[in-house]
């Protein structure tokens, strides 16, 4: 299966400009990406999204960009920077179809928290899944994201690029997705 197109959603107090965004679709020109707004953002509010309206959101945009593209919804990609990632993951475990995952800086837990695990929907993921996290992410750090992510039944490849939540070079991690998506399809 060819990967048709990427949808990428931003991080909770982000929009769809983030430099990390932008860089990726830069990189994996020239596939088409279609970096999107939350509503709550577009709408001007600076608060996170409420999880089912940001879910709900993530479904109909991928099954437009997919009717834009004249292709299934499986044959795109859907990932996102933080909240933006982990909403791509959890309207995939809900099922939403899909090619693939890509997850920057996944918020496996709050900082400080590692006891508030957001990993009940990782079971139901079974396309592959890209992660990629700085190597200093409070989120989740390499050894947390590697033990939790492997509940995820299909493929995942996990990637520490230096840096924290906000990896230190947007590059980087943009050619990391680069690469990974021309293995996927």
């Amino acid at each position: 299966m060819n990967v048709a197109g990427l949808l990428l959603t931003p991080g909770a107090s982000a929009g769809r400009d983030s430099p990390p965004l932008v860089a990726v679709e830069t990189a994996v020109e020239p596939l088409p990406v279609l970096r999107v707004e939350f509503p709550n953002r577009a709408a001007g509010s600076r608060a996170p999204e409420r999880p089912p309206v940001a879910i709900a959101h993530v479904r109909s945009t991928a099954d437009a960009m997919a009717l834009t593209l004249g292709v299934e919804p499986d044959a795109i990609v859907l990932g996102g920077r933080s909240f933006g990632g982990r909403m791509c993951s959890m309207a995939v475990a809900e099922g939403q179809p899909a090619a693939g995952l890509v997850l920057l800086s996944y918020p496996l837990h709050p900082p400080g928290r590692p006891d508030r695990l957001r990993i009940e929907h990782l079971t139901s993921i079974q396309v592959p899944v890209l992660a990629v996290s700085g190597e200093r992410d409070p989120f989740g750090t390499p050894a947390e994201l590697r033990t939790h992510l492997a509940a995820i039944p299909g493929p995942v490849t996990t990637v520490f690029v230096a840096g924290t939540h906000t990896p230190s070079n947007n590059g980087a991690v943009a050619q990391v997705v680069r690469d990974w998506l021309a293995t996927i399809g």
